[in-house]
């Protein structure tokens, strides 16, 4: 069975959603929407794979785009009879865009027992407040796949790998959501090509893995500058700096401020953790124990709490300079600079 990891919010979650489908609770309708598409995908694939064979799909699962159909037509083809399958499986893609969806209410008083219906809404959710909304819920499985949050990356990280018997380094970790970000079409991706991209027999991915097969430098990344920040690191500092001018498509201002914003916001929470120790201030900002000793405690060590507000107050600055507020001209880089120095002095 395929294994997913999501935040739990109000409704089922892809997991429950498969267990069930697996298990033989199949239902007439599911909605499947939301901002992230990966789990939309994901559950919808489940669903066609659980319900039909290779060799029934030619007759019995039908394929409708919302830009181009209509309601009445997909409405048509879920009264139809499955030929040599127990179930047809008639799927919905860009549902956003179909037309006329309360009509589904109709349907809906008398769904085919044969058939299941998949709707895929991308960006964005259907109106709750709606009647057929209700409906779906009652009958169906209304589904909305939430953005992951940026800290539930590395568990997602993990729990991946796990399922492939393999695991992943904290430091790889934090450096694939750093880098790769919230996207998790892109970050299954990567890691998929880190699996088959690491030596057969290995069973860890490491840092040095990344950097081969994702084009992350080791020595000249985000966490190497933050890290080069937290202990005032003078001259690592303008080396990254110096790297990250000559490289800027890769490490734009736009994507190393906001990492900085996020590595400095923490130092500030930890002032406030009632639990000074490493793990206390883990629990405290819901980080692992390993970024506290490598990142926030050696920042403590350098920068009163006074100090970090200021370098807070100076990187939002920065980002609306960037953005041409109260900024003559000056370019991006030379703008970094200066917060660097702000930062370290």
């Amino acid at each position: 069975m395929a294994t997913f990891l999501a935040k739990r919010v109000s409704g089922p979650t892809p997991e429950e959603i498969c267990r069930d489908v697996k298990a033989g609770n199949i239902k007439p309708v599911y909605y499947l929407m939301g901002e992230e598409s990966y789990y939309i995908d994901r559950v919808a694939d489940f669903i066609v794979d659980c319900l039909l064979k290779p060799e029934e799909r030619d007759f019995n699962l039908m394929t409708f785009f919302g830009v181009d159909a209509d309601i009445n037509s997909v409405i048509l083809a879920a009264k139809g009879f499955p030929m040599g399958a127990q179930y047809q499986v008639v799927v919905v893609k860009e549902a956003q865009n179909i037309r006329d969806i309360d009509r589904l209410e109709f349907y809906l008083r008398q769904p085919q027992s044969t058939t299941v219906i998949v709707f895929c809404h991308k960006n964005g959710v259907l109106d709750r407040r709606k009647k057929i909304a209700g409906l779906i819920e009652k009958s169906g499985v209304l589904f909305d796949s939430k953005k992951m949050k940026e800290a539930a990356l590395p568990t997602f990280i993990r729990n991946y790998l796990r399922k492939r018997q393999l695991t992943i380094d904290p430091a790889a970790t934090a450096l694939l959501a750093e880098y790769v970000g919230s996207d998790l079409n892109r970050m299954a991706g990567e890691l998929d090509k880190l699996c088959i991209a690491k030596a057969q027999g290995e069973k860890n991915i490491t840092s040095g893995l990344i950097e081969r097969h994702i084009g992350i430098s080791k020595d000249f990344n985000i966490f190497e500058l933050q890290d080069a920040l937290g202990q005032k690191d003078v001259l690592k500092v303008i080396r990254i700096a110096n790297y990250f001018d000559k490289n800027s498509k890769e490490n734009p201002p736009q994507k190393i401020l906001p990492a900085l914003f996020r590595y400095f916001t923490n130092v500030m929470l930890a002032y406030y953790s009632p639990d000074k120790t490493e793990r206390g201030i883990a629990v405290w900002l819901g980080v692992n124990e390993w970024q506290v000793r490598k990142n926030v405690m050696p920042a403590m060590r350098y920068y009163s709490g006074v100090k970090v507000m200021k370098i807070i107050g100076e990187i939002r600055r920065t980002d609306a300079r960037l953005k041409g507020v109260g900024n003559p001209g000056i370019p991006g880089n030379e703008l970094m600079k200066e917060l660097y120095y702000f930062i370290l002095h």
